[in-house]
């Protein structure tokens, strides 16, 4: 009778003993705290410079436009060069920077359909930002990109139409966005995790603010011309320089992406 309420007292202990541990395995293996949130310290700089072309401008090309009277006459937009100066070539920070989550800005990024044209053809936008794509053309779009790691989508947008808005959720760059009614159109948007990137405007300038002090490789890409890098070194509240030069004769071969037949809506 003793030997079995000894029994009982000592099950009774080796469960509470597990209960126990149990309760410290939960407490030490509980999800770990989120990314710390990157924060201004006052002591940021900047990135500024600008992309040079050499070799023979390409002449402007006319669009075959003839599928839709209402688009009118239109050049071709994929190399614009002023005085030696390479347009729309998107610069951005490729690594370097610190491991921290950045904040995603409230304001939305504008795509518009104008002339028949993406105005802007090359854009960027942060993870999880709202894309903003507004029709202000007499005609009817088919607005398509074609991501490799974010979800493909494809919708018209008639005219006179409300915005369409879309996120894209994970970080790729140069995403092509075609208009399945209007074969030549195209841009590309790249979609990155932290804010640190520019377009280069007419002139080939660019500048990218608000950089913590440190070394970072630099990444120019050109929808025609490639992409160049280069390792800059920010420091305290100073202005580091980054100059590109892009070269005709790098051209790409013409792309071989199709065009997928229009989105029939009811």
């Amino acid at each position: 009778m003793v030997s079995r309420r000894v029994f009982a007292i000592c099950l009774m202990a080796l469960l509470a003993l597990g209960s126990a541990a149990c309760g410290k395995k939960e407490e030490a293996t509980a999800p770990a705290s989120s990314a710390t949130t990157w924060k201004p310290a006052g002591n940021e700089g900047s990135i500024s410079g600008a992309t040079a072309f050499t070799g023979t401008v390409p002449a402007p090309r006319k669009l075959d436009t003839s599928n839709d009277s209402a688009c009118g006459e239109a050049l071709a937009d994929d190399v614009l060069v002023s005085g030696g100066k390479l347009q729309n070539v998107f610069v951005y920070v490729k690594s370097g920077l610190p491991q921290a989550t950045f904040e995603v800005p409230a304001t939305e990024v504008e795509l518009d359909q104008r002339g028949c044209k993406y105005v802007p053809r090359v854009l960027g936008i942060q993870a999880g930002q709202t894309l903003k794509v507004v029709n202000s053309d007499p005609t009817s779009h088919n607005v398509h990109p074609i991501p490799k790691v974010n979800r493909e989508w494809n919708e018209s947008q008639s005219k006179g139409q409300g915005p369409i808005t879309k996120k894209f959720t994970k970080p790729e760059t140069q995403i092509p966005v075609k208009c399945n009614l209007h074969s030549w159109m195209l841009a590309h948007i790249s979609v990155l995790s932290h804010p640190f990137y520019a377009v280069s405007a007419a002139d080939g300038t660019f500048t990218i603010k608000g950089l913590p002090p440190g070394e970072y490789e630099l990444e120019a890409w050109h929808e025609k011309f490639g992409a160049k890098t280069m390792k800059v070194t920010v420091t305290e509240k100073a202005d580091a320089k980054a100059d590109f030069s892009f070269d005709a004769a790098t051209a790409y071969k013409a792309s071989s992406l199709k065009v997928q037949p229009a989105l029939v809506l009811p």
